[in-house]
């Protein structure tokens, strides 16, 4: 494989031609190590993390396409807890009735730029036993979900919540999905398993994305089913436009309506 430039960070687009840069994808590999994720209370007082520094070469995605994304997110998000506020009420109620414990689940994530964010969710695991952190993933029948907890997860009501982060500007309606820091696929840092990793942090985080519509969901536990997913946000974060964006919220929901399951 060919060298990857290394000069500043936008979202990348393709690079127009395949010399050798000045900084190797290898050469990469090794200034990103796992020492970046220890302890640094200046950042991150419950997680201690010390932010991974990337860099680009590629152009900057169009100006107009951004200012559309961001409205869009606005727009959607406002709009979408408005309509839905009775039925956020509603789920909430019933997470209190099902399970002691808060409503909402709270957990830190990578953000844009690799800056660590709160991300949103409905409560669906019982508070003794669940994972702050978020590393250990979710299996088939996990004895953590709750009976609500079940349904929610299943139909994805879980997420509803972090429409709340997009309104804010911590993620948008499309982006790569939202990994938790610290996360690992077949045993793995995801940072270990793909160089290039943090590239996919151009860009805002996403609820949705091009890994979902094509049904790459569920546990990553063989090193094969994360790459194809991190190949899909580099794609995505390398190729962005506001009509890619319409195309995989179009996709998402025939997705979700064909084929979706989640646990």
């Amino acid at each position: 494989m060919t060298g990857l430039t290394i000069d500043r960070l936008l979202p990348p687009r393709p690079l127009e031609d395949n010399r050798v840069r000045s900084l190797s994808i290898t050469e990469l590999n090794n200034s990103i190590s796992t020492d970046s994720f220890r302890p640094s209370r200046r950042q991150q007082p419950s997680l201690k993390i010390q932010t991974p520094v990337i860099h680009s070469d590629a152009a900057q995605a169009p100006l107009v396409d951004l200012v559309l994304k961001r409205a869009f997110d606005i727009f959607s998000s406002l709009s979408a807890l408005l309509v839905l506020a009775p039925f956020l009420l509603f789920v909430a109620l019933l997470i209190k009735l099902d399970s002691p414990g808060p409503v909402l689940f709270k957990q830190t994530r990578w953000g844009k730029n690799c800056k660590a964010i709160k991300v949103y969710k409905f409560r669906s695991m019982r508070t003794d036993l669940c994972d702050v952190s978020g590393v250990a993933q979710t299996v088939k029948n996990d004895p953590r979900i709750t009976r609500i907890g079940a349904i929610l997860r299943r139909t994805n009501v879980d997420e509803l919540p972090q429409l709340l982060n997009v309104l804010l500007g911590h993620m948008s309606v499309v982006g790569p999905r939202c990994h938790a820091i610290g996360m690992r696929a077949g045993g793995m840092l995801y940072e270990e398993l793909v160089p290039e990793y943090h590239q996919r942090h151009a860009m805002r985080p996403g609820m949705t994305g091009l890994a979902q519509m094509r049904g790459l969901r569920g546990p990553t536990d063989r090193p094969a089913k994360a790459r194809a997913r991190i190949a899909s946000d580099l794609y995505y974060v390398g190729n962005f436009s506001i009509v890619m964006d319409m195309r995989i919220i179009f996709g998402t929901v025939v997705s979700e309506l064909t084929r979706g399951k989640g646990f």
